[in-house]
């Protein structure tokens, strides 16, 4: 079982300071009186992941105050950016600090409920290099698409705003074996979506794992509106 999770927990927030203020990183926006990055901790540990191991960046010092350590029984850890390394780049970073063979990757500002037991499963059965959940939607033109093949591997990519209508997109949750990502040297500062799924997906052995279960990003006002309602009374 994977007991290691990464958490992208650095971004500026940019499009949400208008409703946060200038002083809240974004991961640590208030929904329902909480910090987002709780419900993250809390469905993670449904999942038996007992260290959490947070990028961090652009106001660092707030969830560190706020979090300390540990979270109920989960050990907590930071790999903190001295400057923007870009998502690929804090996933290199903070892989220095994964103990185990393999670890989880999540996005700080997106709630995926994805059953990651199914997800490590079906990395295990592949002997992948990395696995990436998909998520189905009525319209992918905002997100880009991503196409498997009959054997759940990655083919293709399609930018955003290029196709329309139904699809799967990058749910932003992944699995990564340490030492193959480690591996390809990859610069510094990169995107993980672009400059190494993108890149290397006819390369690797990269998989998609189809999922429909609740998705919701807080990237943008109307969505973190939304949280607030959706996400009243969850794991109380």
């Amino acid at each position: 079982m994977i007991k290691e999770a990464i958490i992208l927990a650095g971004g500026f927030g940019t499009r949400l300071k208008e409703v946060i203020g200038e002083d809240i990183p974004k991961p640590m926006a208030p929904v329902d009186g909480r910090p987002f990055l709780e419900y993250l901790f809390k469905y993670l540990d449904k999942w038996g992941v007992e260290r959490l191991i947070l990028a961090t960046g652009h106001k660092h010092e707030v969830i560190e105050a706020h979090f300390g350590d540990r979270f109920n029984k989960q050990e907590i850890v930071y790999s903190r950016e001295e400057e923007p390394l870009g998502t690929g780049g804090a996933v290199k970073k903070a892989m220095e600090y994964v103990n185990g063979y393999s670890g989880y990757i999540i996005n700080g500002d997106t709630y995926f409920d994805v059953n990651l037991w199914k997800l490590a499963n079906s990395f295990r059965a592949k002997e992948a290099e990395s696995v990436m959940a998909l998520r189905k939607m009525a319209d992918v033109s905002r997100y880009g698409s991503v196409k498997i093949d009959l054997d759940n591997r990655i083919t293709e990519f399609t930018e955003k705003g290029s196709q329309t209508g139904m699809g799967f997109i990058n749910g932003g949750t992944y699995i990564l074996e340490r030492k193959a990502f480690l591996d390809l040297d990859l610069p510094d500062i990169f995107s993980l979506e672009k400059d190494y799924f993108e890149q290397h997906y006819n390369k690797l052995r990269i998989f998609g794992v189809r999922c429909y279960s609740y998705f919701l990003d807080i990237g943008i006002p109307e969505d973190y509106e939304e949280a607030q309602d959706a996400f009243d009374g969850l794991f109380n």
